[in-house]
């Protein structure tokens, strides 16, 4: 995907559609980050911050909630990714 320009904001549409993108940028810096953030679901997207979580219900009756698991690094791994393939910076939120 090409980075956006001021005048083209990043929508979730947008986002989802290059989500791919995202975790193979994610997966060069950090195979940890990314087994962390492969099952993310993308929930909201403001021009501030992404929503994401984790629980779905057809894989295990639940929330599978591992964000004890991830640290500050792995988020900082996320943003950059989503930074070089969308030039969005974004706070991450996880529901």
């Amino acid at each position: 995907m090409n980075p956006t320009s001021d005048s083209e904001a990043i929508t979730l549409e947008k986002l989802k559609g290059c989500w791919n993108e995202v975790l193979d940028r994610v997966l060069d810096q950090d195979r940890i980050a990314w087994l962390a953030f492969f099952d993310a679901r993308l929930v909201s997207l403001t021009p501030q911050a992404l929503t994401i979580t984790f629980s779905d219900v057809t894989k295990f009756g639940g929330e599978h909630n591992f964000s004890i698991a991830r640290n500050p690094k792995h988020i900082a791994i996320l943003q950059s990714a989503i930074l070089e393939v969308t030039a969005t910076e974004l706070e991450i939120v996880e529901e």
